[in-house]
């Protein structure tokens, strides 16, 4: 008995799917772009690269420490007993190193290393906008691949039972070939329309799985956004959240920022340096050496003349400065621009959805009343055929504006500055 039940459950788990593949949301899809996209990665990396260059320029403070090691032999010409002798010597030292007062050249280089890692962080956040707006646009338009393909093959099933009533009607000498042909002519338009929205959605789902980050991904429903339309903002108010949020703008302060310290920095040349060393050892001439010795000492250099290299780069420094500043202001009016266009599509997307809801209801009714007076024997093809691409039609600039609505707000989202 035992054994006949183990055999039925067996046979009834090989009859059933090992799993229901899980809905893909868009927060699940979000977070595996954000995590795994070479993008991303590549602008962590730039950010780990700045926080290494902001270290090195700190290093500048400190001293620096290291122990040497030498050995000579040879004949020399010694001064004071004016003759030559052979030589031999061995010296191992501990040497220090200490920049005392260098006139802002390692402030400045510390300040702009530091505002580079702002730059970075901004480039971080930039590509993660950019980044979860294509991934957003790819979930839509592949939900609104879905939907166009289920209302062609309700097409295509609808003109198939218009063939079968033009067959029978033929069969029964109450319709012409020529109609029977039109009527194919039509089934198989519908069925080449099936075709085209079938890549298309096997096109959206690779542009979705690049956006991911991924090579590929499994047959995975996606979950529908909730029905409706929220209420738009002012323009004002997102005007000024977008200036207030963006990270473009956040960048060109902290490329300023750098900028400026880089011109410090260039002035600073034409000022000295003031530093000071040290070092302790032995010295001898057998090995290892036993006598000791030691030195401290202070330098200060004056730049007098650098082949006008100072000048060059407090000139580059200057340029860059004013290039950074025109960028941060053609950068504010496209950041304008993009709030106003997409604030606009927004609005435009809500009022085709509320046109094309009419219209999609309207255009069933009269493909039901066109199908109805075929079946009857009283209509012809023609009604039937044109109620059909007009409710096709309907159907898809229905889907158009819903999923355009949602791109939309993505739109929006990225122009004001949020994720």
């Amino acid at each position: 008995m035992k054994l006949l039940w183990s055999v039925l459950a067996t046979s009834l788990l090989l009859t059933l799917p090992l799993h229901a593949a899980l809905p893909l949301s868009l927060d699940e899809a979000l977070e595996i772009a954000l995590k795994n996209h070479p993008q991303v990665v590549e602008a962590r990396e730039n950010l780990n690269r700045a926080e290494a260059d902001t270290g090195s320029a700190l290093a500048n403070y400190y001293p620096q420490i290291y122990l040497a090691a030498d050995w000579s032999k040879g004949r020399s010409f010694l001064t004071p007993i004016e003759s030559i002798r052979q030589t031999e010597v061995h010296t191992d030292a501990l040497y220090l190193k200490q920049t005392i007062y260098d006139f802002g050249r390692t402030a400045g280089a510390v300040d702009a290393a530091r505002e580079n890692r702002a730059v970075a962080i901004e480039s971080l956040t930039i590509t993660r906008q950019d980044l979860a707006f294509r991934l957003k646009s790819a979930y839509y338009l592949q939900l609104a691949a879905d939907k166009q393909v289920a209302a062609t093959r309700e097409t295509v099933a609808a003109r198939e039972a218009v063939f079968r009533q033009a067959q029978e009607f033929f069969s029964q000498g109450l319709r012409s070939k020529v109609e029977v042909t039109r009527v194919e002519a039509n089934l198989y338009a519908a069925k080449t329309a099936l075709i085209r929205a079938e890549n298309n959605r096997e096109l959206a789902q690779v542009e979705l799985a690049n956006a991911m980050g991924v090579p590929s991904l499994e047959p995975r429903p996606l979950l529908e956004p909730v029905a409706g339309t929220v209420p738009l903002p002012e323009r004002t108010q997102l005007q000024q959240e977008a200036v207030a949020n963006r990270a473009e703008l956040k960048l060109f302060k902290a490329a300023k920022g750098s900028a400026a310290a880089a011109l410090r920095t260039a002035r600073s040349g034409y000022l000295p340096i003031l530093s000071g060393t040290a070092s302790a050892g032995y010295a001898d001439r057998s090995f290892p050496p036993d006598g000791k010795v030691w030195g401290v000492a202070l330098n200060l250099t004056v730049p007098l003349f650098s082949g006008f290299s100072t000048v060059a780069q407090q000139q580059e420094a200057v340029a860059t400065l004013g290039s950074v500043e025109a960028r941060e202001n053609n950068q504010k009016l496209q950041i304008g621009k993009e709030v106003d266009s997409a604030w606009l599509s927004v609005r435009e997307a809500i009022a085709r959805i509320a046109s094309t809801d009419r219209e999609v209801a309207a255009a069933r009714e009269n493909r039901t009343l066109a199908t109805d007076r075929y079946q009857e024997g009283v209509g012809n093809i023609i009604e039937v055929t044109d109620a059909q691409s007009q409710a096709l039609d309907a159907e898809t600039a229905n889907i158009q504006a819903v999923y355009d609505y949602y791109i939309a707000l993505a739109r929006l989202d990225r122009a004001v500055g949020k994720e």
